[in-house]
């Protein structure tokens, strides 16, 4: 990764899914530091299902720069793993040799809609026939998997709060955050008239935004690396999926995660404590209580663990979403993967500014598309 842009998010009534995707493609090859000619492939992820009339938006993102013209471009759609997607395939095309250089653009135009609408869109992400069918909204499917992990373990609606109160203070040094506000844990861990209940036991403030934005993302081969200004190298990553329906499993096990980790953490020859902050898919609170466990910080059950010694906070010995998370840097499904990973790479090149983790060497990065369907988790580190 030697270049990258990342849009502001949050409700972007001034930008349409075109002139987000340009803006950003745009500025990551600037950022770069090349012609726009010397792009050889674009990946575009995007999840849409409705949000926008687009259904055809590759070739979008050639109007950033003329000079894109002819450049094969493809749409990538895995859920709200879409943005990863988009960048594996990059590395695929890479490694391959079939491309030197290639742009990820993650995008998505959410607020083009009702909110019934986009709970609607959302919704046939699931397994259509036995969840969103029978009304399963996504806050649903994730309120019932913080009930299953609430019988197994006590109730933990406590331990949510304080994740949402954590990555709401981390998103205050966000420039780019939907949301740049400390609500504090008394106010996250309190049902109220300004935070009702969305699916019990999940208040509102334990659900990530509805949200547009873009993030993108030039990836060159590794042996072009030593020209450019800055550079970060995926060290590894791994991609797993599971069954869709919920019934085929325990998703409080969070077993497609805890794959995808241990098998990014054996090829990168590292283990969960060698990472200096990690950006997980905290799509709603329960997600990444679960993650701490998916990713070896806890066991089972024991997750809270690690909000009351710390270890997961700013200051902590393995700090968690210090962007603030979707929870509060928000969420436009099809740029959340590529912006978890510019993110990171700002980390690594120490040019996160008040965001930054002082001596960030090593970074995990998890994206998840459906109930942990698809589950994708990078480790990044500084190539020069």
């Amino acid at each position: 990764m030697v270049g990258w842009a990342h849009s502001r998010f949050g409700r972007l009534d001034d930008q349409d899914i075109e002139s987000l995707i340009c803006g950003v493609g745009r500025q990551a090859i600037g950022h770069a530091g090349i012609e726009a000619g010397a792009i050889e492939g674009i990946w575009l992820g995007q999840l849409n299902g409705g949000f926008v009339p687009e259904i055809f938006p590759s070739s979008l993102v050639l109007q950033a720069d003329d000079a894109l013209r002819w450049v094969p471009a493809t749409r990538v759609e895995n859920a709200c793993a879409s943005g990863a997607a988009a960048l594996y395939a990059a590395c695929d095309a890479i490694e391959s040799g079939r491309v030197k250089v290639a742009l990820v653009v993650g995008a998505e135009k959410m607020t083009s809609v009702s909110g019934a609408e986009v709970t609607r869109v959302l919704a046939n992400a699931s397994y259509v026939k036995e969840e969103a069918a029978k009304g399963l909204s996504f806050p649903a499917i994730f309120a019932q998997m913080a009930q299953a992990y609430f019988e197994r373990y006590g109730d933990h609606s406590a331990a949510l709060a304080r994740i949402a109160a954590k990555n709401h203070a981390n998103g205050v040094h966000n420039p780019w955050a939907q949301i740049r506000k400390d609500l504090g844990f008394d106010f996250c861990n309190t049902v109220s008239e300004k935070n009702p209940l969305v699916a019990a036991p999940l208040r509102k403030t334990d659900c990530s935004l509805v949200s547009d934005g873009a993030a993108a993302i030039v990836l060159v081969d590794a042996s072009l690396a030593a020209r450019f200004a800055r550079a970060v190298a995926l060290r590894s990553r791994a991609q797993v999926s599971d069954y869709l329906p919920m019934s085929r499993r325990d998703t409080i096990s969070f077993e497609g995660p805890r794959r995808a980790w241990a098998r990014a953490l054996a090829d990168a020859r590292c283990g969960v404590d060698d990472l200096s902050f990690a950006e997980v898919h905290d799509c709603f609170t329960i997600a990444e209580l679960l993650s701490y466990e998916a990713m070896g910080l806890a066991p089972p059950g024991q997750g809270a663990r690690l909000l009351a010694d710390g270890v997961v906070m700013a200051n902590g010995r393995l700090p968690v979403n210090p962007s603030g998370g979707l929870k509060a840097k928000g969420h436009p499904v099809g740029a959340t993967g590529v912006s978890m990973h510019v993110l990171a790479a700002m980390q690594l090149m120490g040019e996160a500014g008040a965001m930054q983790v002082p001596g960030a060497e090593l970074a995990g990065v998890f994206n998840m598309g459906g109930s942990a369907v698809a589950s994708y988790v990078s480790i990044l580190e500084r190539a020069r």
